[in-house]
């Protein structure tokens, strides 16, 4: 799951990106209509978060324009805003949900898991491989019912390799995937990362394999059991 923040407060963005991704989402973080505007033409995402006073216009401006555009990405409003016609306001403008400043963070968690289930059956569903259960919603990765402890960067690439199991995903792809964690990346980060992914599934019998495929990127497979 790869999430869009829109806050023009520094401390806020930091605390919240700090948030997003311990749940284990991937998160671009921006603080102008402008820069969201940019990032989304090129990005696919699971959940906008929006906060309406930024300092190039009204965040309701960038859901109408969203909205315009044919996106269908679950919304949700982050804002001091407290009364009823802007909560009524960001709501008719296309947003799903209205979440005021200050807000605990536990429920702030809760209703980007609630908005994440909504996304689209295809993209909330778990995905089984193997003896592998991976909850995109939730972010737990289970081998036998059994949760399997996945760092962040892991499980993005995990999902990435999970949603085009038997056909290969270019590094590239894996590197965009990495980069949305907000850290430079190497030239071996993913070759780093696929060596520690692949050191926490084969241990616990996932079923599943990930294959290097020379000058071309990486194929995850399901590994038969012997009879």
């Amino acid at each position: 799951m790869r999430l869009l923040l829109v806050e023009d407060s520094i401390r806020l963005r930091d605390l919240l990106t700090e948030r997003i991704r311990g749940a284990g989402w991937m998160l671009d973080a921006v603080g102008t209509i402008a820069a969201a505007t940019e990032a989304s033409r090129s990005i696919l995402y699971d959940l906008v978060l929006i906060d309406l006073g930024l300092p190039d216009g009204d965040g309701k401006s960038l859901i109408r324009s969203l909205r315009a555009q044919g996106s269908s990405v679950p919304i949700l409003v982050l804002t001091a805003r407290g009364s009823i016609d802007d909560r009524v306001d960001a709501l008719d403008c296309g947003a799903d949900d209205f979440l005021m400043k200050p807000f605990n963070h536990i429920e702030f968690l809760a209703r980007c898991r609630a908005l994440l289930r909504r996304s689209g059956p295809h993209r909330a569903e778990r995905i089984e491989l193997g003896r592998l259960e991976f909850d995109p919603a939730s972010g737990s990765v289970r081998v036998g019912g059994a949760i399997v402890p996945i760092s962040p960067r892991e499980r993005s690439i995990l999902e990435l390799l999970l949603r085009h199991s038997d056909r290969v995903v270019p590094k590239e792809r894996i590197e965009i995937a990495l980069s949305a964690f907000g850290e430079e990346i190497s030239t071996n980060a993913v070759e780093l990362a696929i060596s520690r992914l692949r050191k926490r599934l084969e241990p616990v019998g996932a079923g599943i394999a990930i294959e290097t495929v020379r000058g071309a990127g990486y194929l995850l497979r399901e590994v038969k059991a012997h009879a």
